[in-house]
């Protein structure tokens, strides 16, 4: 009894540190404050500003843009590589498997500096382009991808894919018709992390991106060091945006996965 009480207090105490500053965040967007401390009344000027500012607009817009862009990018690459890689043996599952955890623990301004040196200092890419951008983003996201997809890829049924070549079908039918339904949820989980990185990442877009163009990321690092005080206040509204559609999509995800667990385990008992 007192061991399963000291768990849930110390659950609690962890889950009050990880989401009591995001709360405060959230409170405050709703607040005509200019300054963290004090709570003059309830407005709702933040989000006014965060919508009809059009440099704000035009920054969130171009985020999201690239977010997906690169993230169905990394998630085509990403979710090929590990069906490949799990289909080439043993010896390619390990080599490659090693290969993907460098990018994973490598420090991202490390990748940032190399990117840099490579595409726009050896390749001659115009960051004006924003062709590096692209590419910087699709290097972060598609290893991710990788792990999100392999552990579905372990999971299936193997002996269905064999099944459909035995009667016919060729690989690339047997692929999209057998395993990419299986894998689905990996593939799903890899995008959606894709996005998470694409939108949260810095010194790889700093190091890559036009100078004219700002993500959220660069965008905030900027208006922080600045004296903008609506711009700031408006970031505050954008924050608890973002936190709100990552819990919604977690929580959408999580709905899902449970309604095909049930769905498969119904199907397997009518099968008994």
């Amino acid at each position: 009894m007192t061991k399963k009480l000291v768990s849930t207090v110390f659950l609690g105490l962890m889950i009050v540190l990880l989401y009591l500053p995001i709360f405060i965040l959230a409170v405050y967007s709703f607040t005509d404050s200019a300054n963290i401390g004090a709570i003059h009344g309830f407005s709702l000027q933040n989000y006014v500003t965060l919508f009809t500012k059009p440099e704000l607009r035009e920054m969130i817009a171009g985020t999201l843009l690239l977010a997906v862009g690169s993230a169905a990018i990394a998630t085509i690459l990403g979710t090929l590589g590990a069906v490949g890689v799990f289909y080439s043996g043993r010896f390619g599952n390990m080599v490659v498997g090693s290969l993907n955890q460098v990018p994973v623990v490598n420090a991202e301004v490390v990748t940032a500096f190399s990117l840099c040196i490579l595409l726009i200092g050896a390749c001659g890419v115009d960051k004006s382009s924003f062709i590096s951008l692209l590419i910087g983003h699709v290097v972060l996201e598609s290893p991710f991808v990788y792990l999100s997809v392999t552990p579905k890829l372990k999971q299936m049924d193997n002996s269905l894919y064999e099944a459909a070549l035995d009667l016919g079908a060729s690989p690339s039918v047997a692929l999209r018709s057998v395993v990419l339904p299986q894998i689905l949820p990996g593939v799903i989980s890899g995008f959606a992390l894709a996005v998470t990185l694409s939108l949260d990442d810095y010194f790889i877009t700093s190091y890559t991106k036009p100078a004219t163009f700002d993500t959220i990321s660069t965008y905030v690092v900027n208006a922080t060091r600045g004296s903008q005080t609506e711009i700031k206040t408006a970031l505050w509204a954008l924050s608890t945006i973002i936190f709100v559609v990552v819990v919604l999509m977690v929580i959408l995800m999580n709905v899902t996965g449970n309604r095909n667990e049930k769905k498969a385990g119904a199907g397997n008992e009518k099968e008994m």
